[in-house]
């Protein structure tokens, strides 16, 4: 009798999974799928509870898609407080280190930034692992660079060098790294050049899980009051990097139009600037909602007229807010809260994604307002409830052409996959 040879497999390091919300743990569990499709044993060890919300508990083992999901005790307090998230954070990776040192049949780890201790986790269990597993290095934010630009801490500060150290490290001792945008490439590469091993994937859309749904047909509209509205929307995290109170000072200018309605989904710090707002300017048309159940993701998004996109003056190449992908996946313009060049700016100017229309024939899907000009915020909101309905249908539609020629879950998360293989002995 023969037996066929074990799988190889793939660890996982993260410290979010689905069912959380959180976009990092989908982007995840999507390449996770991907490659048990590929004839891949697929492990993540993740947090037992909710990233945002740690009143929610998870299952401590599962297998969702042929992944098998081990889910960690302590590993989230919420984000509430910065001193909790550490915590959390270190927890977490002394427990994926006892736990992946005993997982056999290792060949490949694939660690992201999500948490940066992750990278120590990762690093450690490499060492322990006889025949030296692939290390695949997903950069989704970068720190310290990010944690100096918020000015929390110091450029030369022990905890700024220790990070730079361990990137350094991780840099060197990984067999590929994947970059988000050009911008996050440079500033890798300034720490350590490692062009020749890196590729630049921007994250996919949730195709299934998004899709165009019409205003008149789409229940989430109807449950929030929202006919006859434009509905300006922000969905996702409320990060500290993602300044919002251009926006917001600007909306506090059409209180009183009853056309407009403003809504802020998802959580984070910033959530906190959303709701004095509402509460201290009397904004009627103003909501705040928490993350929507994957589900319902295509009614919430879909509901929009167009979708607020933030990336703050000092983020630009440490961090890549994938909401943007999303709102073009459900065909609505972008407003872009950002300086220009940015990831999202060429995105949106039409500079990139339409390469297969004659450069007479590319056009904006949105719009640019720099952080702390109030009043082209609000030139732009009063241009788009006057818009015709048919103008920001045509920049919507263009938007999700981008997604469906060059952006796709299927073109950008078999790419992916393709350099989890990479190098690797099966």
């Amino acid at each position: 009798m023969t037996h066929s040879p074990p799988r190889p497999t793939l660890l996982v390091l993260s410290q979010v999974y689905v069912p959380d919300p959180a976009s990092v743990g989908q982007h995840m569990a999507d390449a996770a799928a991907e490659m048990v499709r590929r004839g891949w044993r697929v492990v993540v060890l993740t947090s037992a509870r909710g990233y945002n919300d740690a009143s929610i508990k998870y299952k401590p083992r599962e297998t969702i898609d042929g992944v098998e999901i081990i889910r960690l005790p302590l590993s989230s307090f919420g984000k509430k407080s910065f001193a909790l998230r550490i915590l959390a954070a270190l927890l977490f990776m002394v427990q994926t280190i006892i736990r992946g040192v005993f997982i056999g049949n290792v060949r490949a780890i694939l660690v992201s930034t999500s948490p940066p201790m992750c990278i120590i986790a990762a690093l450690k269990i490499w060492l322990f692992k006889l025949g030296r597993p692939a290390i695949k290095f997903w950069v989704m934010d970068i720190n310290p660079d990010q944690l100096i630009s918020l000015g929390k801490i110091g450029p030369n500060s022990l905890p700024a060098r220790l990070m730079n150290l361990f990137n350094r490290i991780i840099l060197r001792r990984s067999a590929d790294v994947i970059v988000l945008d050009k911008f996050m490439a440079r500033t890798m590469n300034n720490k350590l050049d490692t062009t020749e091993k890196m590729a630049i994937l921007p994250p996919w859309p949730h195709e299934d899980s998004v899709e165009p749904v019409a205003h008149d047909a789409n229940p989430f509209r109807a449950e929030h009051a929202l006919a006859g509205k434009r509905v300006f929307m922000y969905s996702g995290n409320h990060g500290i990097a993602l300044p919002l109170d251009t926006f917001l000072k600007a909306a506090v200018r059409f209180k009183d139009d009853s056309r407009a309605a403003f809504l802020f989904i998802g959580d984070g710090v910033r959530k906190r600037e959303v709701e004095a707002c509402i509460r201290e300017q009397g904004m009627a048309n103003m909501l705040s909602l928490p993350y929507q159940p994957l589900a319902r993701l295509r009614f919430s998004l879909s509901a929009a007229d167009a979708h607020l996109v933030s990336v703050g003056d000092e983020a630009v190449g440490t961090i890549h807010p994938c909401k943007i992908y999303g709102a073009m996946a459900v065909a609505r313009p972008i407003i872009l809260l950002a300086p220009d060049p940015c990831h999202v700016s060429d995105l949106v100017k039409g500079e990139r994604g339409q390469e297969d229309f004659a450069p007479a024939e590319r056009t904006p899907i949105g719009w640019i307002i720099p952080h702390g000009d109030v009043d082209r915020a609000a030139a732009v909101i009063r241009e788009i409830l006057d818009a015709p309905a048919d103008r920001l249908a045509a920049m919507g539609e263009r938007a999700r052409h981008v997604v469906e020629t060059q952006l796709s879950k299927r073109t950008l998360c078999g790419a992916f996959c393709d350099v989890l293989e990479r190098g690797v002995r099966k």
